[in-house]
């Protein structure tokens, strides 16, 4: 704590004052505690309230998490910085305020990165840009991987969730003090932070927290069921000869955590199909949402065309070459057999051979890895996110960011993750010989994007029709709307 000066910009939350640092006609305040430092395997807890003027200058620490390298590419500025957690008080967020806000719009978004990495901070998602353009923008931690994801008997399920709420009822307390107004709150988020925000939409324990999302590059049918999801329980504690419980697992080390999630192998070294023979993931990630608990009763599909969530507004949508990030850096695209694809998708659906020959395999000039590039782009992402569309009851707008990152020599395309700085406006973090946008990405079209974000944050505004019948897709890179014919993964895909 240190003394107040009268050039401070200075906030008073439910739990104490504290002081930001002003930026030119911003503030920011980072590293505010939400909840208090995470017990193991326990629901958040409030913050012990301080005396005095709390310095807010720090973004404090991260869940743990380990980074593994990616070739080719940079991906730390779309993750942040490995953590081994610090000590343990992670539960934090960032503000980046407008000077003097009053009632401004407020964003809460929330990062990607598979449930088991990602931070708060990573540079890709720095809101400064969204102050200047007179929004209040929060980002958020939450707990990860096992300690977040893992539903170990005698513990509540969903933790990672759990936080996510609690740290948006904070906002709803305490952001009137930076300027925002908590009646006109719109949670974003990407990848893991987007299939968050799309279960939560339809959560009976989220009603009343925010007005609007923005669910970018996931959907709802990332999920699952509770019973698959302890097989994971099991394995995990066979190779940390524990016992699968929460005893057991409150014994394992962070580091621990990791050796055991390492010796499980390949993502397909144990089976988390479903009964129907499908894996909502595909390999990407073991650790997930479930769903059959308080949080999340059903599949989030299934509840919003039962009316969950119609009162929310949802501008949802996909990038164009999704799995690129995946295949083109590592060379899947380019190399991998036809018998490999056909066994690597058959791991997470029934008909892997139908689905790659209705997307050119066995046709002349398809390579086996182009087929299962193009399959996956639409299985796992993009035809899930119109299924969710056409399933919410409430205003549906849905976007395509088709804008082709020149990288990897020019094959990364409009992959996974790449509308993050043009959201933001942060393209110097991702520019460079190893940057995900090359060495020269448009800044014209960051403005665009970046604009139509904040319009939709505002007041619900955007410059297209919602979607219906029509199937209006809005095109990012060309500024329309297109209609969409169905594709063809709706044939492999279940409602």
């Amino acid at each position: 704590m240190t003394e107040e000066t009268p050039t401070d910009p200075i906030v008073a939350t439910e739990a104490g004052r504290l002081r930001g640092a002003a930026d030119g006609d911003i503030v920011r305040y980072l590293g505010i505690p939400y909840a208090a430092p995470p017990q193991r395997f326990e629901l958040p807890q409030p913050v012990e309230p301080w005396e005095g003027v709390r310095d807010a200058i720090d973004p404090g620490p991260t869940a743990p998490h380990a980074i593994r390298d990616f070739p080719a590419i940079d991906i730390a500025p779309l993750v942040g910085s490995e953590s081994d957690g610090g000590d343990g008080d992670y539960l934090r967020a960032n503000v980046w305020a407008p000077k003097d806000a009053r009632r401004a719009p407020v964003m809460v978004f929330i990062h990607g990165g598979g449930f088991v990495v990602g931070s708060k901070d990573a540079p890709v998602s720095d809101g400064a840009e969204f102050a200047r353009s007179g929004v209040v923008c929060v980002a958020i931690n939450y707990r990860l991987g096992i300690d977040g994801f893992l539903p170990v008997p005698g513990v509540p399920t969903n933790l990672g969730l759990r936080d996510m709420l609690f740290a948006l009822a904070w906002v709803q307390r305490n952001i009137a003090a930076f300027g925002g107004d908590p009646a006109n709150v719109t949670v974003f988020g990407e990848s893991a932070g987007a299939m968050a925000i799309a279960s939560l939409v339809t959560s009976p324990a989220a009603k009343g927290l925010f007005r609007r999302a923005i669910v970018e590059s996931g959907h709802g049918a990332m999920v699952r069921d509770i019973a698959v999801a302890q097989r994971l329980v099991r394995k995990l504690a066979k190779v940390s000869r524990i016992v699968p419980d929460a005893d057991g697992f409150r014994s394992l080390s962070n580091e621990m955590a990791e050796k055991a999630i390492a010796k499980l192998g390949k993502p397909w070294a144990i089976d988390l199909r479903d009964a129907g023979g499908r894996e909502p993931v595909y390999g990407i990630s073991r650790f997930i949402p479930v769903y059959g608990d308080d949080i999340l009763p059903e599949k989030p599909h299934d509840a919003l065309r039962r009316g969950a969530g119609r009162e929310v507004e949802v501008l949802i949508g996909s990038n164009a070459e999704e799995m690129n990030l995946y295949f083109v850096p590592t060379g899947v695209k380019a190399k991998i057999g036809g018998l490999f694809a056909r066994w690597l998708l058959g791991r997470s659906m029934p008909d892997a051979r139908g689905a790659l020959l209705a997307y050119g395999y066995k046709q002349k000039g398809v390579r086996p890895g182009q087929a299962l590039t193009d399959a996956m782009n639409d299985l796992v992402f993009r035809w899930p996110a119109r299924q969710y569309a056409a399933a919410h009851q409430g205003k549906t707008w849905m976007y395509e960011f088709d804008w082709r990152s020149p990288a990897c020599d020019g094959e990364l395309g409009a992959c996974h993750g790449i509308e993050l700085p043009f959201v933001f406006k942060t393209l110097a973090t991702a520019t460079g010989p190893k940057g995900l946008a090359g060495e020269a990405p448009p800044q014209d079209l960051a403005e665009r994007v970046h604009d139509i974000w904040v319009g939709f944050a505002r007041d619900g505004s955007l410059p297209w029709a919602e979607f219906g019948a029509d199937r209006q897709v809005y095109k990012l890179e060309r500024g329309e709307a297109v209609h969409e014919p169905v594709m063809p993964a709706a044939a492999f895909v279940p409602e």
